[in-house]
C-alpha cells in the first residue's frame, strides 16, 4: 500500500458503548467528530519536496486547512493531541515551545497530554510556554506536587458537545530511565492502571459522561518488554475507557486496534504515526435506540 495516498475508512458499530442509555439522546442523530494527532515534534513546515519518504507532507498550514474543512462539514469537533508536540526541528530550539502551542491554540485544539519530550527544557520549559496554550494540558498520572507546575496541569476535563458529555484524561510514560531526573525533579509517576480506574470512576460514575477518552503517551505496545505498560495492556487491565488515543511509539495504525477490557467490552486504540503527516478522525453517531456507530479514517496532511 502507498501510505502517502492512504485514507482508511472502517465502521465499528459495537466498539463504543455510551454510558447512558441511548434513548436519552434527542430523536435526531447527533454526530461528534474527534480529530487527533500525536508526536508532531515541532514539525511546523511540510517535509521538503526532495524528502525520500514524506515529500511535501505535513505542516501546520495544511493541517489547519484540513481541520477547517472538517469543521465546515460538522461543527461538533473535538480536537486532541497525545503529546510530544515539542522537539524535533530548530523551531523548538529557538522558540522553546511557544510557537507550537500558539499554533495549536489557533487551530482550536481542546487538549493535549504531556509527552516525555515536553520535559526537554525542564519544568520551566513547560511552564513558560503554558501561557500561550489556549487548550488544556491533561495528565492524571504525573503528580506535580512540590513543583512549579503544581495546580497548573489538570488530570481530566469534560467537554460537552451537542449535548453529549465527553470525559478526557491524560496519561504519561514512565520518566525514570527515559528523561534526565534534572528535567522533571520532584514529579512523581503514578501507576496508569490505578489512575485510569480512578478517572473512570470520576468521569462515569460521578459526572455521568457518555464517552470516556484516554489521551495516552504510554506507547502502543512493547513486545520485547512484556511487563511494561502500554495502550494495549491498559485497555485489557481496565474498565470503562471507550477510546485510547495514543502516542510515544510513533505507531501508524491503518485502522483502530480493538481489544476487550476486563468486563469484555471493546476498547478502541488509535495512533497516527508522527510528525503531523496524518490526522486521525473518529466520527461518533448517536441515534435513539440504535446505539453508537463509530466510523474512523486516517487523513493524509498534504
Amino acid at each position: 500500500m502507498n501510505r502517502r495516498n492512504f485514507i482508511q475508512n472502517t465502521v465499528l458499530t459495537s466498539a463504543l458503548a455510551a454510558t447512558n442509555p441511548i434513548e436519552l439522546f434527542a430523536e435526531n442523530e447527533t454526530k461528534i467528530t474527534i480529530l487527533h494527532t500525536n508526536d508532531v515534534h515541532s514539525h511546523i513546515e511540510p517535509f521538503p519536496s526532495d524528502h525520500p519518504r514524506n515529500a511535501n507532507m505535513g505542516g501546520v498550514a495544511k493541517r489547519a486547512k484540513l481541520i477547517q474543512q472538517i469543521k465546515a462539514e460538522n461543527p461538533n469537533v473535538l480536537l486532541l493531541d497525545a503529546g510530544d508536540s515539542f522537539q524535533g526541528t530548530p523551531y523548538f530550539n529557538y522558540f522553546e515551545g511557544e510557537l507550537e502551542w500558539k499554533l495549536m491554540s489557533q487551530m482550536g485544539y481542546h487538549a493535549t497530554t504531556i509527552g516525555n519530550h515536553e520535559f526537554d527544557n525542564g519544568l520551566t520549559g513547560i511552564l513558560k510556554p503554558l501561557e500561550f496554550a489556549k487548550f488544556d494540558l491533561l495528565s492524571a498520572n504525573y503528580d506535580f506536587s512540590n513543583t512549579i507546575l503544581e495546580g497548573r496541569i489538570k488530570p481530566y476535563k469534560i467537554y460537552q458537545i451537542a449535548g453529549i458529555k465527553i470525559g478526557v484524561f491524560g496519561l504519561g510514560v514512565e520518566l525514570q530511565g527515559l528523561v534526565d531526573k534534572r528535567m522533571y525533579l520532584e514529579t512523581k509517576y503514578l501507576d496508569p492502571v490505578e489512575i485510569s480506574t480512578d478517572m473512570v470512576r470520576i468521569l462515569k460514575d460521578k459526572h455521568q459522561c457518555d464517552v470516556i477518552i484516554c489521551l495516552s503517551h504510554l506507547g502502543f505496545d512493547y513486545r520485547n518488554e512484556p511487563n511494561k505498560i502500554s495502550d494495549k495492556k491498559l485497555a485489557q487491565l481496565t474498565n470503562g475507557i471507550d477510546v485510547i488515543i495514543g502516542g510515544h511509539t510513533h505507531t501508524f495504525l491503518e485502522k483502530p486496534f480493538v481489544l476487550k477490557n476486563k468486563m469484555d467490552k471493546e476498547v478502541m486504540i488509535n495512533q497516527v504515526g508522527a510528525y503531523g503527516i496524518y490526522l486521525g478522525r473518529i466520527d461518533l453517531t448517536f441515534q435513539k435506540n440504535k446505539g453508537v456507530q463509530t466510523n474512523t479514517r486516517v487523513l493524509q496532511v498534504g
